[in-house]
């Protein structure tokens, strides 16, 4: 694919095959996207950090180019940790910048609570990983998407790609045609969206999960940490911009006025050199 020229690797996690691509040397990058993206959602900043760094993106179980689970319980958050992790294990992965967003941040966390020594930095975007019971606009877009009208518009329909993707943009222009295609081609149908479906439940079912790793996040908040944040995202505001401020030790913030929530793919320049940046700076060489 021309926006996307990587080779496709593939590996069998426990609850299913995982796509993922592996480029470059040096230092490892590991990508992490959330709903309803896939590694292609990285495709930039991987073109253009691979000369220097090893850039790893997976497609969770059910998204992109991964395979997809007959059991809906194959697509519960903590399932979806449990393949990456069994990646990373797969991988061996040692001293790796974690770079995540929307639902990327609570997956990835879940690792790094458990292997905060494999850890050399953290890129967050966008993302959260705490219980939000008490946010009133998440829950009720949790409770309606997990609804059976919610259910309907996101299988039947797409609506997560076609409407609220473009919806949740800063920059609207970044998602052409060209680039829409390739979101859509992958959810083609019912049952290629059941894990994208799955995801809103759980922004409050999974309340239990989210808080183990919140209350376990001394594990890693001490890790170098870049937050790249795009103020114009409906759903992660500055609320949740300054509890990560307010949790991590030794954190750099570059706010993004005209992004959305989907930030590497609105700004995929300014991410790949904040980066670089960022390791160069304050990632200690492994």
């Amino acid at each position: 694919m021309r926006l996307y020229p990587f080779r496709s690797r593939w590996f069998d996690a426990p609850r299913g095959r995982i796509h993922y691509v592996d480029e470059g040397q040096g230092m490892p990058i590991v990508f992490l996207h959330g709903n309803p993206s896939w590694s292609f959602e990285y495709r930039g900043p991987i073109a253009a950090l691979r000369d220097r760094y090893r850039c790893i993106a997976p497609d969770h179980l059910g998204f992109g180019l991964s395979g997809r689970a007959s059991d809906p319980a194959a697509y519960h958050p903590a399932v979806h940790a449990g393949n990456f992790a069994a990646l990373m294990d797969r991988l061996d992965l040692q001293g790796a910048v974690l770079v995540v967003s929307d639902w990327g941040g609570p997956i990835g966390f879940d690792w790094a609570r458990k292997e905060p020594g494999r850890i050399a930095g953290l890129v967050i975007m966008n993302s959260w990983c705490w219980p939000v019971n008490r946010d009133l606009r998440l829950w009720l877009f949790s409770a309606l998407m997990s609804s059976p009208l919610g259910q309907i518009l996101v299988k039947r329909y797409n609506i997560f790609v076609k409407w609220l993707m473009p919806l949740g943009a800063g920059n609207r222009a970044a998602f052409t045609g060209e680039v829409m295609a390739h979101y859509t081609r992958v959810q083609g149908d019912e049952a290629a969206r059941a894990a994208s479906a799955a995801f809103p439940g759980y922004i409050i079912g999974a309340g239990d999960w989210l808080a183990d790793i919140w209350n376990h996040r001394a594990a890693f908040a001490d890790k170098p940490a870049l937050l790249l944040w795009g103020l114009r995202d409906p759903a992660f505001r500055r609320k949740q911009l300054q509890v990560w401020q307010s949790a991590l030790a030794n954190v750099t913030v570059r706010e993004l006025p005209d992004c959305g929530h989907f930030v590497a793919e609105e700004a995929p320049e300014t991410v790949s050199a904040e980066i670089d940046a960022f390791i160069q700076r304050q990632v200690p060489a492994p």
